[in-house]
């Protein structure tokens, strides 16, 4: 009898030890299991796009590195393929950086769209500018455009899949139609279109976009309309037009961005959100300096109003997956996002879906966790 007693305390205490190794082992690791349990943005999105993200270089080790190869499958070199960056004199091209972004993706099996081949900020003073000095004629200026942009497209072909080919071409006043850049006062309307018409030639089976902002503004969105159907009455090259979709809480609506897909779709072009972040100031308090009574601090209230926002463009953009073909953030997280580089802004932003520790916010939850499968 007692043996039998004596085996019995032994299974009982063999039972709760095994109980506290479950428990403890449990409470070791609950951050790890949380973590696992999150659908990732890309096999969320898997049925819809691609859902990419705007790198550079430092991006490309560590824990950022980890959260692009576990949420991403689409990346853009944020400035490393910008004319600036790559052509910085003439003939002569620093390949280091684009060259590393690409060679990151394609081990890791990752797409990769082109950021920018034409643009009027970010460009070499040398390209307008002859050896006297003096500005360079229209023939000049669109033949060092053309060996650019196919030394550029060239180089990566086969590899990206879509290349903004001109950025920001529209000029912000509705008064006005195109920028008044260098570009357009040495060559007109024509270096748009011959921009497209090189890139297709360099590599015919990557997809040429038109990249701008405000897209969805009413005035903004007629003028680029009226560009993108001009190129496609004339026959040039352009498969689609890049909605940056720098955004805030306060727009787009949703109207207006349902008719800005609307519109440009009309033109049976596709679209792409490019550079998509949420401020959660309004762009009028963006570009001006801060104020001292102006708060820095991410309250629980701009949280759960940026978290609905994202739930909202989301929404939209998966029921017109028949024309958008690509979703990609401009940046990774709230560590460090171009807003807070703003030479006037003067404040910390919160425009992404992972905070400055690389976390998911309750915004990301809203992105990853729709029901209704359109």
């Amino acid at each position: 009898m007692s043996r039998a007693l004596n085996f019995l305390k032994m299974i009982k205490s063999l039972c709760i030890c095994f109980l506290l190794v479950i428990t403890i082992k449990a409470d070791a690791q609950p951050v790890q299991s949380k973590k696992v349990s999150y659908q990732t943005l890309k096999d969320a999105y898997k049925k819809y796009f691609p859902i990419g993200v705007a790198v550079a270089v430092r991006n490309l080790h560590g824990d950022e590195a980890q959260l692009i190869k576990q949420q991403f499958n689409s990346i853009t070199a944020e400035n490393a393929m910008k004319m600036g960056a790559i052509q910085p004199k003439e003939n002569v091209f620093n390949w280091k950086d684009a060259d590393s972004i690409v060679s990151f993706a394609v081990k890791n099996g990752i797409k990769i769209r082109g950021h920018n081949l034409c643009w009027h900020e970010q460009t070499p003073e040398w390209i307008f500018k002859g050896d006297d000095g003096r500005e360079v004629t229209k023939s000049v200026l669109l033949q060092r455009l053309k060996t650019h942009i196919t030394a550029v497209v060239k180089r990566y072909k086969g590899k990206i899949y879509a290349w903004d080919v001109v950025n920001e071409a529209i000029d912000d006043d509705p008064k006005n139609f195109l920028r008044n850049s260098k570009w357009y006062q040495i060559c007109g309307e024509d270096f748009i279109i011959k921009a497209f018409e090189y890139a297709h030639a360099a590599d015919p089976s990557a997809k040429l976009y038109y990249n701008d902002y405000n897209n969805e503004r009413p005035e903004k969105r007629e003028q680029i309309y009226r560009l993108l159907k001009s190129l496609k009455d004339r026959g040039v090259p352009v498969d689609g037009v890049g909605l940056q979709a720098h955004w805030s809480l306060q727009e787009p609506t949703e109207d207006e961005l349902r008719s800005a897909i609307k519109r440009y779709s009309s033109l049976g072009l596709k679209i792409q959100i490019t550079e998509l972040d949420l401020s959660v100031y309004p762009w009028e308090i963006n570009k001006r300096s801060k104020k001292p009574d102006e708060s820095d601090v991410f309250t629980p209230a701009l949280e759960n109003k940026q978290a609905a926002k994202y739930a909202m463009v989301f929404k939209v953009f998966r029921e017109n997956k028949n024309v958008i073909n690509s979703v990609t953030f401009w940046n990774i997280s709230d560590r460090y996002s171009w807003l807070n580089e703003y030479p006037v802004m003067g404040r910390k932003n919160y425009p992404l879906l992972f905070d400055r520790n690389l976390q998911p916010k309750k915004a990301y939850h809203e992105v990853v966790n729709f029901r209704k499968i359109i």
